[in-house]
């Protein structure tokens, strides 16, 4: 039963692997598009900056649920319970940085919790919206959606 959960946590880490890695992709062309649609390179670095934080931030929360998995469906210990918890702690930290990064505020200021994937939806939508209007701004408004 110990090999299933292994494998299922490796699972997690590969999702958790490839939702950045394709995070960082869609950052590169939304952050490509916004800046061929003429608005400048502030824009499109907001855009790329915004996505690719909320890319790292779906990750990192796939990968502490990976981490999560492969320490309780393993022998318990104390040695393991200290690397899940210290692992935790630094994940936890890059998560709230990297909030801070793209909202502009703490995370407990917010009125509204975003995750990971919901601010690359934000952005998918602004540049779906721009594409639609034709000349518009897709990184505009990168933090009215909070």
């Amino acid at each position: 039963m110990e090999e299933v959960f292994t494998v299922v946590a490796v699972a997690f880490e590969a999702i958790g692997a490839a939702a950045m890695i394709i995070g960082f992709a869609v950052a590169l062309v939304l952050g490509a598009r916004s800046l061929l649609r003429g608005k400048g390179g502030q824009t499109a670095f907001t855009t790329l900056r915004t996505t690719l934080g909320g890319a790292i931030l779906l990750g990192l929360e796939v990968l502490v649920a990976a981490d999560l998995i492969r320490t309780i469906t393993s022998k318990p210990s104390l040695e393991d319970a200290t690397i899940l918890f210290v692992v935790v702690v630094i994940r936890t930290i890059l998560s709230i940085s990297i909030q801070i990064e793209i909202d502009g505020t703490l995370p407990w200021r917010r009125a509204l919790l975003r995750s990971g994937g919901q601010v690359i939806g934000d952005a998918i939508a602004r540049d779906r919206a721009a594409r639609r209007r034709g000349t518009a701004d897709a990184g505009a408004g990168a933090s009215d959606t909070v």
